[in-house]
């Protein structure tokens, strides 16, 4: 499929790598600081606590729509007397709130990508801010410099406006071009009625199996003595369940750290934000058959 140009040039940027290395680190070294505070607040700003959806999507929208709103209202103040010079100053001040918000969220997400999506991710974040820090200049001119500046703040906002939207299709690249943070088991088929998922005695009594069935990777494994099956593909990134580690009834995948409920496969901590798809099991003469509890596309 042909590229667009701005991806081609995105795509050539070797030198986000490096800096792509070292927000990582800084990412995980200030939520490592704070220690188990900082683990309740990783999930927090995945969306995993509260939410469960990822957050950074949901508050963009405040900055965008806020700058855009500011930006005319600078225009018709300036030009007409219909509304007043302040209103694209309060425009200005509520989105970069809600902007500081937004670039934490993003840098949470930021983390464990790797390959393309790293480079476009990384660029992205690094557009957004420094438009947050041209709208930051531009609102302390407005509030702290003379009369004469504030069409140079007014300039200010209209070029972070311009970067904002490019910005904008790099983060939207990033999900709906590259498929990062979408729910990987969003596009999976199930068996909807049983399906034969192997022998009982092969579910190992500590640990997992994976087995087709119905045409699904499923996860195995006992809980108290009953056999438990969530779909074996991770919701975050498509990890495989199955090899990472369960502890305690909670699987936690070997990519990214996310961790589910195996009994039901509510996910507990991120980076995932979406939960396992589950799947009903029963034994009939030393077979096991699985079933989801729930479809997975009709209503």
């Amino acid at each position: 499929m042909p590229e667009t140009l701005i991806g081609r040039v995105v795509r050539r940027q070797s030198w986000l790598d490096p800096v792509s290395d070292f927000v990582e680190k800084l990412v995980n070294n200030s939520y490592r600081v704070l220690g188990a505070p900082g683990a309740v607040l990783r999930n927090l700003m995945h969306g995993t606590l509260l939410l469960r959806h990822p957050l950074h999507p949901a508050v963009t929208d405040v900055p965008v729509g806020a700058w855009t709103v500011g930006v005319i209202a600078d225009y018709v103040a300036h030009f007409t007397s219909r509304v007043p010079e302040s209103a694209g100053d309060v425009a200005l001040a509520v989105g970069l709130v809600v902007a500081l918000l937004a670039l934490i969220t993003g840098y949470t997400d930021f983390v464990g990508t790797v390959g393309l999506e790293r480079r476009f991710a990384i660029a992205h974040g690094l557009l957004m801010s420094i438009v947050v820090l041209v709208e930051a200049v531009s609102l302390g001119l407005r509030w702290w410099g003379s009369d004469g500046v504030h069409p140079l703040a007014v300039a200010l906002s209209t070029v972070a406006l311009l970067l904002l939207l490019l910005g904008a299709w790099l983060g939207g690249h990033v999900v709906f071009g590259i498929g990062w943070g979408v729910n990987h088991d969003a596009f999976l088929d199930g068996p909807e009625d049983w399906a034969d998922a192997g022998p009982a005695d092969a579910v190992p009594a500590h640990g997992m199996q994976a087995v087709t069935a119905g045409g699904m990777n499923v996860l195995l494994a006992r809980q108290n003595g009953r056999i438990c099956a969530l779909s074996a593909i991770c919701t975050h990134a498509g990890g495989p369940l199955h090899e990472g580690t369960l502890e305690g009834g909670v699987v936690t995948c070997p990519w990214h750290g996310s961790r589910f409920r195996l009994r039901d496969g509510r996910v507990i901590g991120g980076p995932a934000t979406f939960d396992q798809p589950r799947l009903i099991v029963r034994d009939t003469d030393g077979r096991l058959e699985v079933k989801l509890a729930e479809p997975l596309h009709e209503p």
